[in-house]
This record gives structure tokens, C-alpha cells and sequence, in this order.
């Protein structure tokens, strides 16, 4: 889902076929099973929803919206659902637990704002 001004700055009514009427929430709340549905098997487009009359999001699928950005699509036979997909989550060959000092040390105000979560963790621990 994105706004329907997101929608317009990338070009979506000339790259998709949209329907006039604009669907109030609770008409979309009802056919949404249908339209995702739809959108899994590749079918149907995307949906303007808004009150009364003004459009003010787009519900579509993840690879219609990967047309409208014109991003590449994933290699066949991969789910092209994020509700599906599988990320690898293992730790990189390399990586080390984050260190906060480390990481506020080169920006003072990183450092400042550190140092003041500290003084008030502390000041807490000190009322209880």
C-alpha cells in the first residue's frame, strides 16, 4: 500500500489501468481477501481507496509495484510474497556484537545524548 500522492509521482494512472470510483474503507476492508487473493495469481490491479470521493492510498501487489518503480523482478521460481519470503538471518563472516561507546565515539552529540541515557538510568536506579 502506498499514498495516492506516492502513486502519482511515479507515474501510476499511465502505467496501470485504475478505476474512477474510489473505494471507501470499509467496501475495501470487505473485498480485500478477494483482491489479495487476485493479486497472488497475478490478476486484477491497483486499488484506489479514500473517503468520500478522494483518493488517498493504493493497496496493489508487490510486483505491481515493483512495475510502477521499475525495479527488477525475482528470478523464477522464487515466492514473490513478503509474506512468504525467506531472508537469511546468520551473522556475516566478521560481524561482532554492536558497541555503543564504539559506534558514539566519532559523533559528539551521539555521545552526548549516550551519556545522557546513562545519567538517567543511573539517577532511576538510585530513586527505587
Amino acid at each position: 500500500m502506498l499514498t495516492y500522492d506516492q502513486f502519482e509521482d511515479l507515474g501510476g494512472e499511465g502505467k496501470f489501468a485504475v478505476a474512477d470510483e474510489v473505494i471507501e474503507p470499509a467496501v475495501l476492508a470487505q473485498q480485500l481477501p478477494q483482491l489479495v487473493a487476485a493479486a497472488r495469481v497475478g490478476a486484477g490491479g491497483p486499488v484506489v481507496w479514500g473517503e468520500d470521493g478522494e483518493p488517498e492510498a493504493v493497496v496493489m501487489s508487490t510486483a505491481q509495484y515493483r512495475d510502477l518503480r521499475g525495479d527488477d523482478h525475482p528470478p523464477a521460481g522464487v515466492v514473490d510474497d513478503p509474506t512468504v519470503r525467506r531472508y537469511a538471518t546468520e551473522p556475516l563472516p566478521g560481524s561482532r556484537p554492536l558497541d555503543l561507546d564504539e559506534w558514539a565515539a566519532n559523533d559528539p552529540l551521539t555521545r552526548e545524548l549516550l551519556d545522557e541515557i546513562r545519567a538517567e538510568e543511573r539517577s532511576e536506579g538510585d530513586d527505587r
